[in-house]
C-alpha cells in the first residue's frame, strides 16, 4: 500500500456528532472554552475535554491559555476551508441540521466563516471583484490584480501589512449555502474587519450572523453591485 495523507484519521476526528458541533460553533472565529464548546456539543464538560484532546492531537485545534481558563479556536483557516467544504457537501446532499432556527434566513444572508464574510453577501463581494477584474484566477490561484490593489488601498485597507504576513493573500472558500465561492484569505478577513470598522456591519459572537446596518447595506450595494 501506498504511503499518503491518512483522510480517514481527520475524517473520524470530525465525523463524530460531538466533535462535528464544536468544530462548528468555532468557525465564528472566537476562541471558545471547554465548557462553551461543551453546551454547543450536549455532552459533559468531561466528555467535551477527551473530544478536544483528539482535535488537538488531530491538529484541527489551536490550544491557548489566559488566566485560569483554557481557549480552543480553530488551528488555522485551512481547517475552516474543509469545513465549510464539508457544510456545503452535506447542504448539497440533503443533509441539513435538525437544529435549525429562526437565525437560519440571516445565516444564508450574510454571517462570518472563521473570520471572513460568507453567505449571500459574501459571494457577492466575491462576484464583484471579480466582474471588476480585481480578482483574478489564475490556474487554481486567485490573485489581486494592480487595479484590485488601488481599489483595496481605497478602501483603506492595509495591502502591504497584508502582505507581510504568512497567510495567503487571497483564498477562494466554497460557501455552504450558496454553492458558490466567497473570498477567504487575510484580504476577506480584512474586509470584514473594515466593514465593522465604518459600522456597516456587526457580527453576532452567539449565531455567527453578521447583520448590516441600512446605510452599511447600501453602501456595499453601491460599491459591490453585480450585473
Amino acid at each position: 500500500m501506498k504511503e499518503g495523507p491518512d483522510i480517514a484519521h481527520i475524517a473520524a476526528l470530525i465525523g463524530d456528532p460531538a466533535r462535528a458541533n464544536m468544530l462548528t460553533a468555532l468557525m465564528s472565529g472566537k476562541a471558545l472554552t471547554v465548557s462553551e464548546l461543551a453546551h454547543e456539543a450536549g455532552v459533559t464538560i468531561q466528555t467535551a475535554s477527551s473530544h478536544l484532546s483528539k482535535l488537538d492531537q488531530g491538529g484541527l485545534l489551536r490550544p491557548r491559555k489566559q488566566g485560569r481558563h483554557k481557549y480552543f479556536s480553530l488551528f488555522s483557516d485551512d481547517v475552516a476551508h474543509v469545513l465549510e467544504g464539508l457544510m456545503g457537501l452535506a447542504a448539497g446532499s440533503g443533509h441539513l441540521r435538525k437544529r435549525t432556527g429562526p437565525k437560519d434566513t440571516e445565516l444564508r444572508k450574510a454571517r462570518v466563516c472563521y473570520n471572513h464574510l460568507a453567505g449571500d453577501m459574501g459571494t457577492q463581494l466575491f462576484d464583484s471583484l471579480m466582474a471588476q477584474r480585481h480578482l483574478v484566477l489564475v490556474g487554481k490561484d486567485l490573485n489581486l490584480t494592480d487595479s484590485g490593489a488601488h481599489f483595496v488601498a481605497d478602501f483603506q485597507i492595509d495591502l502591504y501589512g497584508l502582505q507581510s504576513n504568512r497567510t495567503p493573500l487571497c483564498r477562494e472558500c466554497l460557501d455552504w449555502s450558496e454553492r458558490r465561492s466567497h473570498l477567504a484569505g487575510s484580504l476577506g478577513r480584512a474586509f470584514l474587519s473594515r466593514f465593522e470598522e465604518m459600522s456597516w456591519a456587526k457580527r453576532d459572537q452567539k449565531t455567527r450572523v453578521v447583520t448590516f446596518s441600512k446605510v452599511g447595506a447600501q453602501e456595499f450595494e453601491k460599491l459591490f453591485a453585480v450585473e
